[in-house]
């Protein structure tokens, strides 16, 4: 390709012959443990395996053809043997070529970190973040791999340890290893404050210097040494449901009641990644992620889904999904919680579907039989779009005022109680005369939660009084 040392040829050969391995053995494992194969994770783990191993230089490379060979089936593999209640603990690729290095003595050559290809790495990386919401985690990562690298050379003098250092990033996997690999959600911690340290852990191996003894860490064993922190400070499980009933709780939105397979623990306002196999999968993939509607009280698990007229092919087989009919989630995680403090005076800013995670923290105040001191704005297009009508009747003997505002007046109807109009700083006035004092919760569509947040800074809140349900994937 002129800019790096191997053809066009030759890296396509390699991706197709790393995939297929890939696929096959997928499908294999899938069938012996007889779990859902997720197509979306199979062709990333097959992509990122062909950026990290050196592509064939022939079609008879044995050295390439036998070390992809097996990293491509170890990370396969290790999706099903290296999991504990259906998680699997090591990012697949990183624990791949860890143990096909170990056994054929070769090793990931990472070439993907050169300088000609750091704008790809970037935009990519970027667009990336902005979707699973993983800054912290690489911020703390880089911050603390750039002063590692400066201490080191700090005996250098100053030119020297810029040089070192910009040398460090632009002809080194860095960030590649950063932005792609590092943050796959699966074996990352849940919470924000773990991810932070996490990042740096990973960060202090990832260093090419450290070493212990006359072991010296590859970028991919400092990841498998994250994973094994994330899987301690992590939940642990993947759970099975089964589809006990859906419920019409609103114009085109259905509640959803799954039995559990096991207990497990989360707290309110949380959410999982979820993943449904079925045919004719659509380039949006078979995985989603909801809030969990119901509370830590409940039996069973609720989640509320929104469906539309041209939905993807997972809310068409969600909406077809039987009594009985199995789905399967993981990833427990969000910071979008209540204070632990009950005397905490609170907003919720609900947007459409947006209720589910006010559904799960108002059924929790219900069944501990708190009292807070709550005001639910609660912002639909018309009255047929209102949700959990039932739980939020009952929440105004909890100190819970609920306030229903339909945006445009032509869509009220006749004799209308609630409130008419958008979001804006007079209705937040009007309505909550105290609202200096109140921390404010927005969940909905992501235009409405970033024109709130626009709303509540030109207010003059505190940024620690405005928190956001935004998860992977809602952008």
């Amino acid at each position: 390709m002129g800019l790096i040392p191997y053809t066009s040829f030759h890296i396509v050969i390699s991706v197709l012959y790393i995939t297929f391995f890939s696929w096959v053995t997928n499908i294999l494992f899938s069938k012996i443990f007889k779990a859902p194969t997720n197509i979306e994770s199979l062709y990333i783990t097959a992509l990122i395996l062909s950026f990290i191993i050196t592509p064939t230089q022939s079609l008879f490379d044995l050295n390439f053809l036998w070390f992809a060979f097996l990293s491509a089936i170890l990370a396969s593999a290790s999706k099903y043997i290296f999991a504990i209640r259906k998680k699997h603990i090591f990012n697949p690729v990183a624990i791949a070529v860890l143990v096909a290095g170990i056994l054929t003595g070769q090793a990931a050559s990472w070439w993907v970190g050169t300088v000609y290809l750091i704008p790809v790495v970037v935009i990519f990386g970027l667009i990336l973040l902005r979707k699973i919401l993983r800054f912290e985690l690489v911020v703390s990562f880089l911050l603390v791999f750039i002063v590692s690298i400066l201490t080191i050379h700090q005996y250098f003098g100053f030119l020297n340890m810029i040089s070192f250092t910009s040398k460090a990033i632009l002809y080194s996997p860095v960030l590649f290893f950063a932005f792609i690999m590092l943050t796959e959600p699966l074996t990352s911690p849940t919470t924000r404050w773990m991810r932070i340290v996490y990042g740096i852990i990973v960060a202090i191996f990832f260093d090419p210097l450290f070493h212990i003894g006359t072991l010296y860490f590859t970028p991919e064993l400092a990841l498998v040494i994250g994973n094994t922190f994330s899987f301690i400070v992590s939940p642990k499980t993947k759970l099975v449901f089964l589809l006990k009933e859906k419920v019409k709780i609103a114009f085109n939105t259905y509640d959803f009641v799954f039995r559990k397979d096991r207990h497990f623990s989360f707290k309110p306002g949380q959410y999982m990644e979820w993943t449904l196999p079925h045919n004719n999968i659509d380039n949006r993939g078979n995985r989603r992620y909801f809030t969990i509607a119901s509370s830590p009280t409940e039996e069973n698990m609720h989640i509320g889904v929104k469906f539309y007229s041209k939905g993807s092919s997972f809310k068409k087989s969600l909406m077809t999904m039987s009594n009985g009919d199995v789905i399967t989630a993981s990833q427990i995680s969000g910071d979008f919680i209540l204070p632990k403090d009950i005397n905490k005076k609170l907003v919720f800013l609900a947007g459409g579907i947006g209720i589910t995670p006010f559904r799960s923290m108002i059924k929790n105040i219900i069944d501990k039989r708190e009292q807070r001191d709550i005001y639910l704005l609660y912002f639909i297009n018309s009255a047929k779009d209102i949700a959990y009508t039932e739980i939020l009747n009952k929440a105004k003997g909890f100190g819970i005022n609920v306030i229903y505002i339909i945006a445009n007046v032509s869509d009220a109807p006749d004799g209308w109680n609630g409130e008419v109009g958008y979001l804006n700083i007079k209705m937040i006035k009007r309505i909550i005369p105290d609202f200096r004092e109140r921390i404010f919760y927005i969940s909905g569509p992501h235009a409405m939660v970033k024109a709130g947040e626009k709303i509540l800074h030109n207010l003059g809140l505190k940024k620690k009084q405005i928190k956001s349900d935004f998860f992977p994937g809602l952008v």
